[in-house]
């Protein structure tokens, strides 16, 4: 099933998520230096924008993933995968932002939040690889956001050829009963 937000032919939100999902894990890391280190304010603070960038960024991959959830037909396993994608994804969102309102509050700066405002964020990575996880379902096996006709030849969408098929010469000869998957015949050496 084909994106429905999209730009020069490639789905907005895998190019977004990477953003959100890097910035977020990162936090994790700047605060296990403030922990360890001598000078936690500098890491503290480090972490804190990390977290607002990673916020946001989430925020704007969500909509268009959210479009992209709205043409999964009902009724679907994709679309209670997308849904189960979408709520822990929201949940990791909420835990980041309630961190950083706790870590505002930090009495002597945000930059000296201590690990009881630091865990909820590594709670949220933990459930963003399970999200993380659930979006590849979607898209490597359930094939939501993939362009019909996808395959090891097809054009780029930029370029001006329309044929998508495989070249016979590029496609091995297969074997298959009724209800298997195809297996590739090698023939000689």
């Amino acid at each position: 099933m084909k994106s429905r937000a999209v730009v020069a032919g490639h789905a907005i939100h895998p190019m977004l998520i990477v953003f959100p999902l890097g910035l977020l894990a990162t936090s994790v890391v700047w605060d296990i230096c403030a922990l360890a280190s001598s000078h936690p304010r500098s890491w503290g603070m480090i972490s804190f924008w990390t977290i607002l960038a990673g916020v946001v960024g989430a925020l704007l991959a969500a909509v268009p993933g959210f479009i992209d959830w709205l043409a999964i037909p009902k009724g679907t396993r994709a679309r209670t995968i997308g849904v189960y994608h979408l709520t822990i994804n929201l949940v990791v969102v909420a835990l980041f932002v309630v961190s950083l309102i706790g870590r505002w509050q930090t009495p002597g700066g945000y930059e000296l939040a201590g690990p009881g405002w630091m865990i909820l964020g590594w709670i949220a990575v933990a459930l963003a690889l399970v999200s993380g996880w659930l979006g590849g379902e979607l898209v490597e096996t359930l094939g939501i956001s993939v362009r019909e006709g996808a395959n090891p030849n097809a054009p780029s969408p930029l370029s001006t050829k329309t044929s998508t098929r495989t070249p016979p010469s590029a496609t091995p000869p297969t074997t298959a009963r009724p209800g298997a998957h195809s297996v590739p015949v090698h023939r000689g050496v």
